[in-house]
């Protein structure tokens, strides 16, 4: 027999019925169970109150009152009509005041939410834009902030597809104080001119269009700088642009839509050459990140007109807190110009600084010593090795920009879990359209590219291979693949680390080790000596976004320091410079780099190469600091390549445009 419910049961269901009425029924609940608790809470006081009136009429009068007074129902006594209309009045009062306060309410509301969504129009002038959210974000916001430290008032406008207060709270904990500079976040789609608009691009310094982490980064990179032409008057962009796109497929897309005051930078092969060059000359990554970021010296143009007439050789040791690197000239700037080009009125020097306004004339030339000047030694020439572990997009590039450079016979050893025919294709399917059929990388030079299969994470992949003969070791990040489950990034690569950083304790012998690392927050684990050379792509791309938004000039320098041949940062020995194991001062190395065509900007000592935080390297040192000079330590150069291949066009926007003294 089926059980009927209880009287509970019943009455829950009839109470649940009757709110689903509608507000007249919750309205209705409300008054009732309010009279339920004022009318005999006022009946009490007023039995018990020492004031009572006498009669019955007249206790449930002042009842009615006080039951009144409680519900804002006037509580006028009287005749029946009396009564009624003073509860009449009692509501319409209570009706407009509650609607009034609800329309205050919900105005308030949504003005709070829409700005909680950061959709209100900026009202700034001279701010910098960044469009996109991705890790690089972090990255350009800080240096922004210390780019704008020495600034009475600086702010960052931030707008990206993300809750505004979930980019505060991120930008807040990874970034930290901001000093004078206020960052102001805006959520909404980049590509959606409206939305951009509320940036105010068009009075902004510069706008920085950062590529998602996503694998259509570089699509939205496109849409979101032709969102940018469709808010500028006329369709053409008059602020500066810098974006960044990872594919060249996309390149020149970008750059059409970046416009005539764009800058777009190839991000890998960026990533590709400062591998390379750092695979070439250990610790040279070292000197990247110091005068990409904004915490040490950086590039500046220097106006001294009481240089003009005189030559650039001399200018070199004209400063004594600041180290010249070349000239801009007609608005091109100039790196490493001969000696003798004789400096014209309205040239400016290029120098590396502590700041724009640092840099001071003193004449060094009384503190160099002749005697102590090292003579010309012989090229090294012997073939090199190189052993890369790992395989992802960038590594072709990687290889082709070693091989570029390496001495004749040099060899290349990839080890990955990649098919050896995909990794020889790779390696010899670079420049033949440009160099011919000589070598591996087909761009006329010569050396060989040798692919053996297996996975780096175990250690008898490693164990059979003779890591004393290779003068460098790079470990490569492999990308997830299609169909496989995704991976924490670089774990692979701090799994390759640790195998490494094993063989190397039972050999013996330290390998120079440089590391592609995708997250920053990764780099703390990787196990690695002191010093060691560490790539992130996305934080270098970062940097020199930062660096070229606040001086358009410097993308041409980077273009040159950063390409494939011709001027670029060297570490190189100080026995080339100086008679080590004698003291002299820092302009002696000046003078005698000056004699050999070069632009010397710091040294590495050897016996401080373990000591963090500098390891050794300091750039930019005054003129007349005295050390001793060993045999270990070097001197950063700014020079050409000594041997050139086949030379393409960098991976920076602009052409070289080489001006003659």
């Amino acid at each position: 027999m089926e059980q009927r419910p209880g009287a509970g049961a019943r009455a829950r269901y009839w109470f649940d019925t009757t709110l689903a009425r509608g507000t007249s029924a919750l309205v209705g609940w409300l008054v009732l169970v309010c009279l339920a608790v004022v009318v005999p809470a006022s009946a009490a006081l007023v039995w018990t109150s020492g004031h009572a009136p006498a009669t019955l009429s007249g206790k449930v009068a002042a009842i009615w009152r006080l039951t009144g007074e409680t519900m804002r129902l006037g509580g006028t006594t009287g005749s029946p009509a009396r009564v009624a209309l003073s509860v009449l009045l009692a509501l319409v009062a209570l009706v407009y005041v509650s609607t009034l306060v609800g329309l205050i309410t919900t105005g308030l509301t949504e003005r709070l939410i829409a700005l909680r969504r950061g959709r209100s129009t900026l009202l700034e002038r001279g701010h910098v834009v960044v469009l996109g959210w991705s890790e690089q974000v972090f990255t350009v916001v800080g240096e922004l902030v210390a780019a704008g430290a020495n600034q009475r008032r600086s702010a960052v406008a931030i707008l990206a597809d993300h809750d505004k207060t979930a980019m505060e709270e991120s930008l807040q904990s990874k970034v930290g104080p901001t000093g004078r500079t206020r960052l102001i976040c805006r959520s909404g789609p980049s590509a959606d001119p409206a939305v951009l608009a509320l940036t105010s691009p068009a009075t902004a310094d510069s706008v920085i269009v950062l590529p998602p982490d996503a694998s259509r980064g570089d699509a939205d990179v496109v849409r979101a700088l032709l969102a940018l032409r469709a808010t500028a008057r006329g369709g053409d962009v008059t602020v500066p642009v810098v974006a960044a796109v990872r594919d060249s497929g996309h390149l020149l897309a970008a750059r059409l839509a970046a416009g005539s005051r764009g800058v777009v930078l190839e991000s890998d092969t960026v990533t590709a050459r400062l591998i390379a060059q750092a695979a070439r000359r250990p610790g040279l990554s070292l000197v990247h990140r110091d005068l990409l970021d904004f915490a040490g010296d950086e590039f500046y143009p220097a106006a001294h007109p009481s240089l003009a007439g005189r030559e650039f050789g001399e200018a070199l040791l004209s400063y004594g807190n600041a180290s010249a690197v070349g000239l801009i000239r007609g608005g091109v700037p100039w790196l490493n110009p001969p000696a003798g080009t004789v400096l014209e009125p309205d040239d400016q020097l290029l120098v590396i600084a502590a700041d724009d306004d640092t840099a001071e004339l003193a004449d060094c030339a009384p503190l160099v010593d002749e005697r102590l000047v090292a003579g010309p030694r012989p090229p090294e020439t012997r073939p090199e090795r190189l052993l890369v572990l790992g395989w992802n997009r960038r590594a072709p590039l990687v290889l082709r920009e070693w091989g570029r450079n390496a001495p004749p016979g040099s060899v290349a050893d990839v080890v990955a879990d990649e098919d050896e025919a995909t990794v020889r294709a790779a390696c010899e399917g670079g420049d033949r359209d440009e160099g011919g059929e000589g070598g591996a990388g087909g761009d006329g030079s010569d050396w060989t590219c040798v692919a053996l299969r297996g996975d780096t994470t175990r250690p008898e992949t490693l164990a059979g291979l003779d890591l004393a003969s290779y003068r460098s070791v790079v470990v490569l990040g492999q990308e997830p693949r299609a169909g496989e489950p995704p991976e924490e990034p670089d774990t692979r690569t701090l799994v390759t680390l640790l195998v490494l950083r094993h063989l190397e304790q039972r050999t013996g012998r330290e390998l120079p080790v440089v590391t592609e690392l995708t997250d920053d927050g990764n780099r703390p684990l990787a196990p690695l000596g002191p010093g060691a050379d560490v790539i992130i792509s996305g934080k270098l791309i970062g940097l020199l976004m930062a660096q070229i938004s606040q001086n358009p000039h410097l993308a041409a320098v980077f273009d040159e320091l950063f390409s494939a041949g011709g001027t670029q940062l060297h570490l190189r020995s100080a026995a080339d410079y100086v008679l080590t194991g004698h003291e002299t001062s820092f302009a002696t190395v000046v003078a005698a780099a000056r004699d050999r065509g070069e632009c010397a900007i710091g040294y590495r000592s050897h016996a401080e190469a373990h000591r963090a935080p500098g390891y050794g390297l300091r750039l930019n040192p005054p003129k007349a600091d005295r050390r001793r000079w060993s045999e270990g330590d070097e001197v950063v150069v700014v020079a050409g390549e000594g041997r050139r291949g086949a030379v393409r066009s960098g991976g920076l926007p602009l052409p070289r445009r080489t001006p003659r003294g």
